[in-house]
């Protein structure tokens, strides 16, 4: 299996470093409930390329009748909640009467009922874009989450709203959960001129797990099975009029409409054979499962570790070869070479799942036997999440701290809190052996913080519920994350600050 993944990897510098560095990739890894090891339902993100890194959660609110709220383009970028430099204004749907708290980030994704939602752009055939829709992705998550309090109404309200407003992004996936289950929803538009779009959404097993990483991955719908499918009323006629199936041969998702010749790539390899390593997948096939069932159950730590791979100690770890300190999974190809002195057609790169230009990430834990508050919780961080800590953001939270006002992708702002991670991780790659240990420490320090303070914020919580209220309870939540990014914050400007000293006379 190594072997032959190593192999198909062997190619020409240009190929693999756009491969490495897309910086419109992202991963999600998705977990139901009976592949978890505590019942959780997991899904999550890494929010990979130059998104806005400012985040905030807007209240809940009620509204008039013949209230209409805008659908906006461009909120991706910008610098802060207000900014609207680069924002256009697509069109106007009515507003509901009441809508739920929901935390804001670039692609909205956890409100206050435990509706989690992650994200990757699955691209598909760029003939199917329709930029005069209504709805870019981020915009049908944001609209779902102030709305929906599970991951079937959410699907059925995006389906509805493309087919009334248009669809106007590139082919998407969202791995949408809630305490109950999470699915795999992946859409398409129908080209230019055709106002709607087209869709398919598959339940991961409760005892399964599910990768989303850039590429379309559906594949038969069994829309007789209501349980563990849905799709657009249009899903087959729009690929008949459009000449991707002659309605013969078997109807084929990701192959209609991705219009792909793989429908995975290594880090969905890699992530789903590491989970179940007797399977055998093979890096040759055409396809692999949507999902498996995982060999162990899956922690949510698990996939904390999943998000932060970088292939070290196995066949594709490209600093293997590599002499140095300065080695680090992260490198540019002039740094390849630098080192290695080899040839630039020779060099081998592969897309990791831990990539330098990630905005933000989280891992969204959502349960069943909690209250809502502390039930779900997105284990948030910024920068490279193969370098960074997670600090937890409840669904009870009000409110974040100030310097998640500001996004850090415009300009070094020190009031931006990515730029106190980044700075730290960028400065350690440059002597990657001699750092590497020290910031896997924080990370893990920060890892076993969180997950064993969780039981003792739980309860703290019901008690604050029960004898001063929710308000009360809630200001507390708002007050422990507040407390905990900032004790991260501090540890990276802290480490960051000794990196300096450590190489004052060079590196």
């Amino acid at each position: 299996m190594y072997k032959t993944l190593r192999f198909l990897y062997v190619c020409t510098i240009s190929c693999l470093t756009a491969a490495a560095n897309n910086p419109e990739s992202c991963t999600s890894i998705m977990v139901g409930k009976k592949a978890s090891v505590d019942g959780s339902v997991i899904t999550s993100h890494t929010c990979d390329g130059n998104y806005r890194t400012w985040m905030n959660w807007v209240a809940a609110q009620t509204y008039e009748r013949d209230t209409v709220t805008g659908i906006y383009e461009g909120l991706m970028h910008t610098e802060f909640a207000k900014d609207e430099t680069k924002v256009k204004l697509k069109g106007s749907i009515p507003q509901a009467r009441a809508t739920y708290r929901y935390l804001n980030t670039s692609y909205p994704c956890l409100n206050e009922k435990q509706l989690g939602i992650g994200e990757t752009t699955i691209s598909g055939r760029r003939e199917l874009i329709n930029p005069e829709g209504m709805f870019m992705i981020e915009e049908l998550e944001k609209i779902a989450l102030q709305r929906c309090t599970t991951a079937r109404q959410a699907i059925r309200l995006m389906g509805e709203l493309i087919r009334q407003y248009g669809y106007a992004d590139w082919g998407e996936c969202l791995t949408i959960a809630d305490p109950k289950e999470v699915w795999h929803f992946e859409v398409f538009g129908e080209g230019p001129g055709r106002k709607g779009g087209v869709w398919a959404a598959v339940r991961i097993p409760d005892d399964h797990v599910g990768v989303s990483a850039n590429i379309p991955r559906i594949a038969t719908l069994n829309l007789k099975d209501t349980a563990h499918y849905m799709a657009s009323a249009n899903v087959f006629d729009v690929a008949r009029n459009l000449g991707y199936w002659d309605g013969k041969e078997p109807f084929c998702f990701w192959k209609v409409y991705g219009g792909g010749k793989k429908a995975f790539n290594i880090r969905e390899y890699f992530i789903l054979s590491r989970l179940a390593p007797s399977l055998g997948l093979s890096y040759e096939a055409e396809e692999l499962p949507l999902s498996v069932r995982p060999e162990k159950p899956v922690a949510v730590t698990d996939v904390m570790a999943l998000l932060r791979q970088t292939y070290e100690g196995t066949p594709w770890d490209m600093t293997q070869n590599l002499n140095g300190p300065s080695a680090n999974p992260w490198m540019t190809t002039d740094m390849v070479n630098m080192l290695n002195g080899i040839k630039d057609s020779t060099v081998v790169r592969y897309r990791l799942v831990a990539v330098p230009q990630c905005s933000y990430s989280h891992v969204i834990q959502l349960r069943d036997w909690l209250p809502d508050a502390v039930g779900g919780v997105a284990w948030m961080s910024f920068d490279n999440p193969g370098q960074s800590p997670r600090f937890p953001i409840f669904c009870g939270n009000t409110g974040l701290p100030a310097c998640f006002d500001i996004c850090g992708q415009h300009r070094y702002r020190e009031d931006a809190a990515i730029w106190t991670y980044r700075r730290t991780n960028k400065l350690a790659t440059v002597r990657w052996g001699q750092t590497k240990d020290a910031i896997a420490g924080a990370v893990a320090h920060f890892e076993t913080k969180g997950q064993t303070e969780l039981p003792f914020i739980e309860s703290q919580y019901s008690k604050l519920y029960q004898e001063q209220g929710a308000e009360k309870a809630a200001a507390y939540l708002t007050g422990y994350t507040s407390d905990f990014v900032g004790a991260t914050l501090l540890r990276w400007k802290e480490m960051g600050d000794t990196f300096w000293a450590t190489f004052a006379r060079g590196f």
